[in-house]
């Protein structure tokens, strides 16, 4: 009798899809991958980077590094797309519903993706980093949208940007 290694749980085995979907990331500054999945199938992965036809940061700059822009702030000054958006954009390129689905995310959500994924129909989402928003809080807060924490695995490629992540003011309620 032949004996095969356990298989992954659930989590794992699509984390690692969001893993590898953050490889190809182009941001200067953190590589993030993004992964939908419904009835444990991959409806469509997402990573960081420009826009079709655009020049990456890599290639022209960051434009929040040149301002000193902290992370988690300013989004609208990067020329990027975060994961989340990419892979909830290819869902509508493709005309396929993500509603009742869930996404594994190498960094936790922002606010606007957060927003994003809410009203996308997603139903959860799991990360293996934290990112600093601290607005994303008040609507986890007011909506109770199930966000988990993930144990971070072997062989991750996301990667914060360097140096202490500052904190934001929370907007008073």
């Amino acid at each position: 009798m032949h004996t095969i290694d356990p298989r992954p749980d659930w989590n794992d085995y699509f984390m690692a899809f969001a893993n590898l979907a953050a490889t190809r990331a182009s941001c200067v500054r953190r590589r993030v991958g993004a992964v939908i999945v419904k009835d444990n199938m991959v409806l469509t992965t997402g990573y960081n980077g420009a826009p079709r036809g655009m020049a990456h940061a890599a290639e022209v700059g960051c434009l929040r590094d040149r301002l000193g822009v902290p992370s988690g702030q300013r989004h609208e000054l990067c020329r990027g797309l975060h994961a989340e958006q990419n892979a909830i954009i290819q869902a509508a390129r493709h005309g396929l519903s993500i509603a009742g689905g869930t996404l594994y995310c190498t960094t936790h959500p922002c606010v606007i993706c957060l927003k994003m994924v809410i009203n996308a129909g997603l139903v959860a989402v799991y990360y293996t980093e934290g990112y600093a928003d601290e607005i994303v809080k008040q609507i986890l807060a007011e909506t109770q949208f199930p966000v988990h924490l993930l144990q971070k695995s072997a062989g991750s490629t996301s990667s914060p940007a360097p140096g202490p992540q500052p904190r934001l003011p929370i907007v008073p309620s």
